[in-house]
């Protein structure tokens, strides 16, 4: 009735505050929720009753007593993951929350069902090998595709090159030689929530991204550039697999003899697609 609610007050007199276990580490990321605030630290994920009275058995006596205070009981997660010192690879959609542990070598995702580690869905061996090798680990998610990105940013002299990509001039260089402002090492991989796994390695290397309004929407070289888009600004079309002004390839690696110890034989093979990229070579 009075259009104020006081909530850009922190009274230090009211019961505003909320100690959680120093064994927990430093807190990296607050994300709120409908009734909570999920709290992540570096070895702990646990979630914080928020602004609502909360009921409380005192000490074994049949009679329940409520609390008012802002912050309420810290509830830890099951499993013995935190967000190391990566905040930046959190992401959320929805009720989900997706983020990284550098120092146990997992990404992880908070949903209805608790803390599960997604990157133990055939990426265990690669994440536990890369995440200790990280700069940076920003993550971020695609409405549009319904992916979670992580890009690795390699520290210096770690990490693999990039792939291959054509100039334009029929010659083959690294991408780290044709765009100087890129990563020299990084990598970005999705993980899909439709296929229940990690999808892709993707070309683009954002330094930020977020889906809003139905849209995937990356900051890089000081300019906000939209994926998924048909035709530019002039309405030219924009080509598939270019991302931030730069051209690069699509291609794909198949696995046939998952069991060496048995022979397969394949009868067809189908292709569907437009035409392919073909390289010349008009030099030998």
């Amino acid at each position: 009735t009075s259009e104020v609610n006081d909530l850009n007050e922190f009274n230090m007199g009211e019961k505003i505050q909320k100690d959680l276990n120093p064994t927990y580490g430093s807190i990296q990321a607050l994300k709120t929720r409908t009734g909570d605030v999920v709290v992540l630290a570096e070895d702990k994920i646990l979630k914080v009753l928020a602004n609502k009275d909360a009921v409380f058995n005192a000490d074994g006596d049949p009679r329940l007593i409520a609390t008012n205070r802002t912050l309420g009981q810290a509830i830890p997660f099951s499993g013995d993951y935190g967000i190391s010192k990566n905040p930046e690879s959190l992401a959320s959609d929805q009720y989900r929350l997706y983020f990284t542990d550098k120092q146990r070598g997992a990404v992880l995702r908070l949903s209805m069902d608790g803390l599960t580690p997604i990157s133990n869905v055939g990426m265990k061996s690669w994440f536990r090998e890369n995440l200790k090798l990280s700069k940076n680990i920003i993550g971020t998610f695609d409405v549009v595709n319904g992916e979670y990105n992580v890009t690795i940013e390699y520290l210096e002299g770690q990490g693999e090159y990039e792939a291959e990509t054509n100039d334009g001039i029929g010659t083959t260089i690294d991408n780290w030689i044709a765009d100087p402002n890129r990563p020299a090492k990084a990598k970005t991989v999705s993980f899909n929530e439709g296929a229940k796994g990690w999808v892709s390695f993707k070309s683009f290397i954002p330094q930020a991204a977020q889906s809003v309004a139905g849209k995937y929407l990356a900051a890089r070289y000081s300019k906000i550039w939209e994926h998924y888009r048909e035709f530019d600004n002039d309405g030219i079309a924009v080509l598939y697999s270019n991302f931030y002004g730069t051209q690069f390839e699509s291609r794909f690696t198949v696995v046939f003899n998952d069991m060496p110890g048995t022979v397969k034989h394949f009868n067809t093979i189908n292709y569907e697609g437009s035409q392919s990229f073909v390289q010349q070579n008009t030099t030998d």
